[in-house]
C-alpha cells in the first residue's frame, strides 16, 4: 500500500488535492484538518475517479466545533464523519484498522476509546503549523508515545501555511512513527508531499 502525506495550503477549492491525485498513483492520501472546507461532495467524486482513499478533515461552518474527521473510500463513500473532541473512531480501510484523531486532540484527549482494539494506523490531520519549537517537540513526543502505547503506526500532517490564532508563527509539521515509536520521517518547514510505501517503510518525495 502506498500512502501520500500532503501539506497543501489552505484554499477555498481542493485544487491541490486534485493535482496530487492526477500526478500520483497511490492508495491513500492524507491531508490536514479542515482542508476540504465544505467541498466534501467534490472530494467524494475525486476519490471515486482516482480510486483512492482520502483521509483528513473538513468543516461544517454551522457546527461547534466546526472541524470534523473524515474518511472517504475508493468508491467515493464517506465511511467516517466524526465531530472533533468526540470519542475516537476506528474504521476498517483496505484491511487496516485505522484510528483518526484531529489536531489538538493529540494533546487534549489522545486516543479516547473505552474498549480495547488492535490499531494498525492512527492518522492525525493537523490544522495550522506549530507556533513554537517547543510545541513542535511536544507534539512529536506525544505522537511517539501513542505509537508505542498502542503498538501502532501514526502519521500526522499540517497545512503548509497559517498560524495559530494569528500568532504570526507557523512551523509546518508532518511525521510518521512505526509501531515501536521509531521515526520513519519528521518534517519541519518542508512542505513537500511524501509517499510512504507501507510494506517497505520507504519514503519518496513527490
Amino acid at each position: 500500500m502506498k500512502i501520500m502525506i500532503t501539506q497543501p495550503k489552505l484554499e477555498q477549492t481542493i485544487r491541490q488535492l486534485e493535482n496530487e491525485l492526477h500526478n500520483n498513483s497511490v492508495d491513500v492520501v492524507i491531508f490536514p484538518e479542515g482542508y476540504l472546507n465544505e467541498n466534501v461532495e467534490e472530494a467524494c467524486r475525486l476519490a471515486k475517479r482516482y480510486n483512492t482513499v482520502l483521509i483528513g478533515g473538513h468543516r461544517r461552518m454551522n457546527d461547534r466545533p466546526k472541524d470534523r474527521a473524515i474518511i472517504i473510500d475508493r468508491s467515493g463513500t464517506v465511511i467516517l464523519d466524526r465531530i472533533k473532541y468526540s470519542p475516537t473512531s476506528f474504521v476498517e480501510v483496505e484491511g487496516l484498522t485505522i484510528g483518526h484523531i484531529l489536531c489538538d486532540e493529540l494533546i487534549v484527549q489522545g486516543i479516547k476509546y473505552e474498549s480495547e482494539i488492535d490499531i494498525d494506523l492512527v492518522v492525525h490531520p493537523i490544522g495550522v503549523g506549530m507556533f513554537s519549537e517547543e510545541q513542535f517537540q511536544e507534539w512529536i513526543d506525544e505522537a511517539r508515545k501513542i505509537a508505542i502505547a498502542y503498538n501502532t503506526m501514526i502519521i500526522g500532517t499540517s497545512h503548509a501555511d497559517g498560524s495559530y490564532r494569528d500568532t504570526g508563527v507557523s512551523i509546518p509539521i508532518a511525521y510518521c512513527f512505526d509501531i515501536n515509536g521509531e521515526e520513519i520521517f519528521i518534517s519541519k518547514n518542508d512542505v513537500r508531499s511524501r509517499i510512504l510505501d507501507l510494506q517497505s517503510k520507504t519514503i519518496y518525495i513527490s
